[in-house]
């Protein structure tokens, strides 16, 4: 059943006949599996603080509804349009992220939420999709128009960004926005010697902050050694996973849940695995890897060098955050408070994902072929192109 004709020409009608639908499908997909999630995991947490029962569940499904209209009106913007957006957001994150160490809210010893209409909204996630576009455009506009100010203005802003996640602190958001600037940087064309030499300068700042961070000490320190310290949540999560077997013990009959105070949000995947098994936990990785695979492969054939670096970068740093939180679940390394995108708890995290895929939908779709990008392609791309837009 056809929504639109192809003779609509409305801004609704063309958003659906360019956006890649199977990314739509994907999100919904784990969209879906977070408001499941949200009711399978949250209710015994409520309990346990003196909540009703659906608490967390009810506030879950006002920000999925908020994402999702987040999501479909940020992937509805052209390139340009989205360029503009994550400049905006970015300096209003900035100064956000820099209020929290006068004026944020401080949990567990970290001050990185800002309490603005009875919501706590941490700037550092709508931060992370805004860094990496512009990022992105001032790698490729370094390559286009050889402007070597471009690269250290992006390590500038890199650097600026860091010092005021190590303030917090965050470390785990700091070490992510790291990593997705080397994969920009690697792609944009450095030169193997660079990278290394950046890879050591990591490996010492690394060594830095285990020195002089007492709590990167502690979570590393427990990871190698289980003595060293408390290890009972990642235990739980590990004995959750183990117990749920290949089909899982049954909806609602999950017992980490009632033990575990971040089990609707930091170890939700260990919910999961332990109530659906590992056929329910193959699943949330296999969306999460389907997502990844096919932007990587619809961006092969991408002629515009800022819109590929963008779509790539924002694809790590999606790829990347689902990878921690997962090896965090799985007890591969130390751990780290990272949501997994979409499907734990907080507005925030779902508010980020949806910039996030809303951006890399947005630039993904197809595009009029004007001459200059017809002249670029090659005789396979432009006959992909061209049956795309038939």
């Amino acid at each position: 059943m056809r929504i639109f004709s192809r003779t609509d020409r409305s801004f609704v009608a063309e958003w659906w006949w360019t956006v890649d639908r199977t990314m739509l499908l994907g999100v919904g997909a784990l969209l879906a599996l977070g408001y499941f999630m949200a009711f399978a995991a949250s209710p015994a947490v409520a309990q346990n603080i003196g909540m009703p029962i659906y608490y967390f569940a009810n506030k879950q499904l006002m920000f999925l509804t908020f994402a999702t209209a987040v999501f479909l009106a940020v992937s509805m913007l052209n390139p340009k349009q989205i360029q503009v957006l994550a400049l905006g957001i970015l300096f209003a994150s900035i100064a956000a992220v820099a209020m929290t160490l006068s004026f944020g809210v401080s949990v567990k010893g970290a001050s990185r939420w800002l309490l603005i209409g009875g919501l706590s909204i941490q700037p550092s996630e709508i931060l992370k999709p805004a860094f990496v576009v512009v990022t992105a455009w001032l790698f490729a506009r370094q390559r286009a128009q050889f402007d070597s100010k471009a690269v250290l203005l992006s390590f500038g802003l890199l650097v600026l960004v860091s010092v005021l996640l190590v303030m917090q602190p965050d470390i785990g958001q700091m070490t992510l926005l790291c990593l997705v600037w080397m994969c920009l940087y690697f792609l944009s064309g450095a030169s193997l010697k660079k990278l290394v030499f950046l890879a050591v300068c990591g490996a010492l700042a690394a060594g830095y902050l285990y020195a002089t961070k007492p709590h990167v000490a502690s979570r590393v320190d427990r990871f190698l050694d289980r003595s060293a310290g408390d290890t009972y949540q990642v235990d739980r999560a590990m004995d959750a996973i183990r117990s749920g077997g290949v089909v899982g013990v049954g909806v609602g009959d999950g017992q980490v849940k009632s033990i575990l105070p971040d089990a609707h949000s930091d170890y939700v995947f260990a919910v999961a695995a332990e109530e659906g098994g590992l056929i329910f936990g193959a699943l949330i990785m296999l969306t999460f890897g389907f997502l990844i695979w096919r932007a990587l492969n619809a961006m092969r054939d991408e002629t515009e060098h800022w819109i590929q670096l963008a779509a790539s970068g924002l694809i790590c740093l999606f790829g990347l955050q689902a990878s921690i939180n997962l090896a965090v679940n799985l007890d591969i390394i130390p751990s780290k408070g990272m949501t997994l995108p979409f499907i734990s708890y907080g507005g925030s995290s779902l508010l980020a994902s949806a910039i996030t895929m809303g951006m890399l939908v947005g630039l993904m779709r197809r595009r009029s072929l004007s001459p200059m990008r017809m002249s670029a392609l090659t005789p396979s791309q432009l006959d992909t192109q061209m049956r795309g837009q038939l």
